[in-house]
């Protein structure tokens, strides 16, 4: 239920702007006063009452329906046209044209459908990170239900290593240390002490207390992530240029069918003939395979990609990975190695580095697994720190008394006592001057100004006085490749931001190790209204967004609206994370790639799943992707060209000769062997371009409108050549017609293939030998005339010489096209090591 049908209730697990946030920040007896409760709990009945009006603790499912996912398939431009087809086809009783053309149709509804039907439910994976049972007082006695039935006002116990099953306030027990990098990607645990907020779905690291859960299900901060995460992206440019292609062809083809239908029908053609007629042309019009090779083309690299070990789980982020700017990278985890190591000590005279590191490692135990022991014992020349000496006593650390102990005894039996922990706890249990604790005090701070956290080391001989040691940096280095990757996505164009969850000390500081620069905004900064500091609504200008280097003590709604944000300037954003904290800025990226490592929740909402560590990976894989993009391009330059030939041709023909240049049957052996062979462009040798690549309409319309009414031109020559020039009768002519629209059809593949000239870039053996293959098919049938009239092998060559020699014009074209489109071609590069390779 709502909260305004029951006022003075509780919270209920429904979207409530701010309520989580007001109740976070209330008081503890407030805040009992306002869920009506006490530290006792609450009655079991009482319990099931709010879970009834409430809902239980779990996040909502939305599941959509199969049937829907394939009908939004058959719903577009292109579906379209296939579909006047086939409705057209039905009207004049050619029932074999129909069951070709709902083959047709099946097949590219089929490979969209199954695409996205495969992909993972990013909500499922989300609520597999939440804990599964939790220990609550009801009726006052302790007990374990399953966290789905907790209710707000319910007192929960929480210890080690438990998942916190629902927001909630610390009560009695504390103070404890909370993990909450799966939520927040901070990489160091926080600390919470009684009154202190602890978040659903983040995990207790040491101590264990009493809680009040305050919020649950859709109400949490867990479900504010999962609601993002849950959002349907917008269209990719993949989508919108298909689209973009489809509507083009759409307009041509109506027109020119439509003038063809008012002549034909004008001349006193019967109603069936015309019709049949139409269908000719719609046919010919419809790019039918045009869907299917774009996704085998960006099937086949998605394969490539995983053996560079990156695995796709969306087909069209392979083109979005070609043309991204920005890449916002999550820094724990990805480019930095998300463990603890230390940098250079400060030592108190007359206390060395290596005495320092001996009493820090005595001081640690391995077995614990507590990772700044972790890094203590890690550190060049700890391991050897406990030879010759007896641990007699230890004393691990705990959050109340801030440090550990241990007694050490050497072989002539002399105690050494030490201790590591929080600066401030060993400074007032020491006997030190003034200047020394001064000079402590600076190092601290220097430290913290760097984003270090600092670990102070003591030591006491015997039963004497602690003395400081030193003080110990700690700190989550960067990955070894990180700057080296950083600098190579720079060449390739690509500017990176750093999100981080961690304090802005510790961002700056990783930024300028990166060389990313020091620009880093808090959050806060970047919200400008303190309404609702959780789910900001309103952010600095998005160019202040754009010159800034990174950001610090995000959100997951805040990375979620900073990849917005970058999007509505004309960005193409990339996004990288491995958290649940992450999911929802992967999916709302145009390219979310989940590291190696990434959570369940991570993987589902990422187009791009990483298995290898670090970003090295991305760079091969955005080359990669580049290489891709060319092959769609070329296609997508191709395909139109030929609609547009047969199309134009087809229409001229019948308006001023009354002839219909070629059959229905014609026209499907044209689109069988073409868009067969063409299929092979998948494998084509491409170049990757040193910048970012989108899809430019302009161009790609120009240059093929280009190259298919030079093509129009070429075909009138030959119709004139064999009917004024050698009088053939009609019946030849259209196979005359056939075979050259067939062979200088696929000598435009070569023409398309490349912006500079045909020779610029070698093309593939795959594509060499498709192409020659059903253009021999194509010439056999029309010299012995299988399904036409015969030819000849005489005219045959007579075919071939002629489009081979408007092959070399088209080029020409081409290159005119690409110029007055203002699009310089991309030559061959002689130098530059990397930027070629086979594809």
């Amino acid at each position: 239920m709502s909260k305004a049908r029951h006022p003075g209730k509780v919270c209920a697990p429904e979207p409530a702007p701010g309520c989580g946030d007001t109740l976070a920040a209330l008081p503890l007896p407030a805040l009992f006063e306002r869920l009506k409760t006490t530290p006792r709990g609450l009655e079991s009945d009482e319990a099931r009452r709010r879970l009834r009006d409430g809902g239980a603790n779990e996040l909502p499912r939305h599941a959509v329906s199969p049937w829907r996912l394939l009908l939004g398939h058959l719903w577009g431009p292109i579906a379209w046209m296939i579909e006047l087809a086939a409705l057209l086809s039905a009207l004049v009783a050619d029932w074999s044209d129909l069951g070709l053309i709902l083959l047709l149709l099946a097949a590219n509804a089929g490979v969209g459908f199954w695409e996205e039907y495969k992909a993972g439910n990013e909500i499922a994976a989300l609520e597999a990170q939440l804990a599964r049972e939790a220990r609550v007082v009801r009726d006052g006695r302790w007990t374990l239900v399953p966290s789905r039935e907790l209710v707000p006002g319910d007192v929960i116990r929480l210890r080690i290593g438990d998942i916190v099953p629902a927001d909630a306030r610390l009560l009695d027990g504390g103070p404890v240390e909370i993990d909450q990098s799966p939520l927040t990607g901070e990489s160091l645990p926080v600390e919470r002490d009684r009154g202190g907020a602890v978040l659903s779905g983040s995990i207790l690291r040491r101590g264990e207390a009493d809680a009040l859960v305050h919020a649950t299900g859709a109400s949490t901060t867990f479900a504010r992530t999962a609601r993002l995460a849950e959002a349907e992206p917008p269209p990719s440019h993949f989508q919108q240029a298909v689209l973009k292609i489809g509507d083009y062809l759409i307009l041509v083809a109506l027109l020119l069918i439509t003038l063809v239908l008012v002549v034909a029908l004008f001349r006193g053609h019967g109603m069936v003939e015309t019709l049949r007629f139409a269908l000719v042309l719609c046919v010919a019009s419809i790019p039918v395979a045009m869907p299917t090779v774009l996704s085998v083309t960006l099937a086949v690299g998605a394969e490539r990609l995983a053996r560079r070990r990156a695995v796709v789980t969306r087909l069209a982020a392979i083109e979005e990975l070609a043309g991204i700017d920005i890449l916002c990278s999550d820094k724990t985890g990805t480019l930095t190695q998300n463990r603890l190591s230390l940098g250079t000590p400060f030592c108190v005279p007359p206390c060395t580095t290596e005495h320092l590191l001996r009493c820090a490692a005595l001081a640690s135990r391995a077995e614990d697994g507590d990772p700044i022991d972790a890094a203590v014992l890690e550190a060049p020349g700890a391991g050897t720190a406990a030879a010759g000496m007896r641990i007699e006593a230890f004393r691990g650390f705990d959050p109340v008394r801030k440090r550990t102990e241990a007694t050490a005894v050497d072989a002539a039996g002399n105690h050494l006592r030490v201790s590591k922990g929080a600066p401030q706890v060993l400074l007032a249990m020491a006997v030190e001057t003034g200047e020394v604790r001064k000079a402590v005090d600076q190092a601290v701070e220097a430290f913290a100004a760097r984003g270090f956290r600092s670990l102070a080391v003591a030591a006491a001989e015997g039963d004497g006085c602690w003395r400081m040691l030193g003080v110990l940096p700690l700190f989550d280095p960067p990955r070894e490749d990180s700057r080296a990757t950083l600098e190579q996505l720079r060449q390739l164009g690509i500017t990176t931001k750093l999100i981080s969850g961690d304090q802005v000390a510790i961002t700056r500081e990783m930024a300028r190790q990166l060389g990313l620069g020091s620009a880093i905004l808090p959050a806060e900064a970047l919200e400008t209204s303190t309404a609702a500091p959780r789910i900001p609504s309103l952010f600095a200008p998005g160019e202040r967004i754009e010159r800034s280097d990174g950001f610090a003590q995000v959100l997951p709604e805040h990375k979620y609206r900073i990849v917005e944000l970058l999007q509505h300037r004309g960005h193409l954003v990339g996004m990288t994370g491995d958290g649940v904290n992450d999911a929802p800025a992967l999916k709302r990226a145009d390219a979310g790639i989940a590291v190696s490592g990434a959570s369940d929740a991570a993987r589902s909402a990422a187009d791009i799943v990483l298995l290898s560590p670090g970003l090295g990976v991305v760079v091969s894989a955005i080359r990669e992707s580049r290489r891709i993009f060319q092959r769609m391009h070329h296609y997508a330059v191709y395909r139109i060209a030929e609609t547009l030939r047969v199309l134009v041709f087809m229409t001229v023909s019948i308006l001023v000769f009354d002839f219909y240049p070629l059959s229905a049957l014609m026209i499907v052996l044209l689109a069988l062997l073409n868009d067969g062979a063409i299929l092979s462009i998948a494998y084509d040798r491409t170049h990757w371009s040193p910048r970012p690549v989108r899809w430019q309409m302009p161009v790609v319309l120009g240059v093929a409108t280009m190259l298919g009414l030079a093509g129009v031109v070429a075909s009138f020559g030959l119709l004139y050549l064999a009917e004024r020039g050698f009088g053939q009768p009609r019946e030849f002519i259209q196979t005359l017609l056939y075979l050259k629209l067939s062979v200088a059809g696929h000598l435009t593949v070569f023409v398309a293939r490349t912006e500079g000239p045909f020779w610029s870039v070698r093309p593939a053996l795959p594509l060499l030998l498709a192409v020659v293959g059903t253009q021999l098919v194509a010439t056999v049938l029309a010299v012995y005339g299988i399904l036409m009239a015969p030819i000849g092998w005489g005219w045959a060559l007579l075919v071939w010489g002629y489009s081979l020699l408007w092959f070399l014009v088209e080029d020409r074209v081409k290159l005119l096209g690409y110029e007055l489109f203002g699009r310089r071609p991309t030559l061959l590069r002689r130098h530059g090591r990397g930027r070629r390779g086979p594809g």
